[in-house]
């Protein structure tokens, strides 16, 4: 039997040539939310992996909605054309489709760098005021953040809109909502991070389903559209599997493509069970009681586990992060594992395992001779 891992998968318009994904990835690396040459560099990588969608990081809709100083936006013409010359060294590269996260940190903005200790920016590390659904601090020694009032919820639905087209004028195949992780999205949806005391608060789904229908509307439908949801806050109280069946059904009404299904990072007191895995069961869930296309990720690693989790009918898509940055080649080693053929760019087609003496399977002990 042919395995799934490497079965091409429709989302919305566009073709996957197989179904492993590149997890969006924060590199922390840009220079006022725009891409140097370290994106460049490592985008270029991960569109030789043979990975049938490569996402692009987390990139702030504002200034104020980036994690760190340091992480990618899509606010200003120089964001775009930065972003636009990374992203066209892929496209010459590969024909794998390429997608960005479109994002706000919210009350988890203003915040260092991981390398840095990446807790709240100091008083000398130009911090800035972050922002909320309520005035509720991440966790001690964060700042506490604005609440975000309705004028400046109606500001902020232009900014994802605004940010939309220029992924679109910049290239992009498909954008991706981010409302998990304790961004902003995911603060409006958890009991935890929402006590607002107006329709925002009484619905707390209200604005993360405004913003996604501000983006369906901005976004051609010959493209792709997905928005990567959690599965639970891990955390007593919090928003759990039930409420993550629900959000993926509106979204899939909206007219979304797909959900990529994570979990966790919205308090500090989250009690999790890390294993590999262990966002499979939240994105068997949605896919059987919502309907939606489901993509996961968390600790899949193995070639074989991959392939199980998609022959369960758990998910429709596996997505990689960690085990793709330590072996870039994974996508090529999985597919001699399964003994398929993938096509490998023209200047590394001598590392092919057919022309290795002895199995097919067989790899080199030393280098080769160039």
């Amino acid at each position: 039997m042919s395995p799934l891992l490497f079965s091409p998968i429709q989302l919305g318009g566009i073709t996957l040539p197989n179904r492993i994904a590149i997890s969006p990835m924060c590199q922390y690396s840009a220079d006022d939310g725009s891409m140097t040459d370290w994106h460049l560099a490592h985008l270029v990588s991960m569109a030789c992996s043979g990975a049938g969608l490569i996402m692009v990081e987390a990139t702030g809709v504002t200034r104020e909605g980036r994690i760190s100083h340091n992480c990618t936006g899509l606010y200003s013409d120089h964001n775009e054309a930065a972003m636009k010359r990374v992203l066209d060294a892929c496209k010459r590269i590969t024909r794998s489709p390429i997608g960005v996260q479109l994002a706000h940190a919210g009350r988890k903005g203003s915040a260092q760098v991981p390398w840095d200790g990446g807790k709240a920016l100091g008083p000398g590390e130009s911090p800035w005021q972050a922002v909320a659904p309520s005035a509720i601090a991440y966790a001690d020694g964060w700042h506490v953040p604005h609440e975000l009032s309705v004028a400046e919820l109606v500001a902020l639905k232009d900014s994802f809109a605004k940010a939309a087209r220029r992924a679109l004028a910049a290239g992009f195949d498909l954008i991706e909502l981010h409302a998990a992780h304790g961004y902003l999205m995911h603060q409006f949806l958890s009991p935890l991070s929402n006590r607002r005391q107006d329709a925002y608060g009484s619905d707390r789904m209200k604005f993360p389903l405004e913003v996604a229908r501000v983006l369906r509307e901005a976004w051609p439908k010959e493209r792709a559209l997905d928005a990567r949801i959690s599965g639970s806050d891990w955390a007593e109280g919090g928003f759990e599997i039930g409420d993550a069946v629900v959000f993926a059904r509106e979204l899939k009404k909206i007219g979304f493509d797909y959900a990529c299904v994570s979990s966790a990072a919205l308090v500090p007191q989250q009690k999790m069970k890390v294993e590999p895995g262990y966002n499979v069961p939240f994105a068997a869930r949605i896919r059987k009681e919502s309907g939606i296309t489901t993509r996961v990720g968390g600790m899949i690693a193995d070639p074989v586990q991959a392939e199980n989790v998609l022959q369960s009918g758990a998910a429709d898509q596996i997505c990689l992060a960690r085990a793709l940055l330590d072996n870039p080649r994974w996508v090529w080693h999985a597919a001699e594992r399964f003994g398929v053929k993938v096509d490998y760019p023209p200047q590394y087609a001598r590392v092919h395992h057919s022309l290795w003496p002895g199995s097919k399977l067989a790899r080199p002990q030393a280098a080769a001779p160039a």
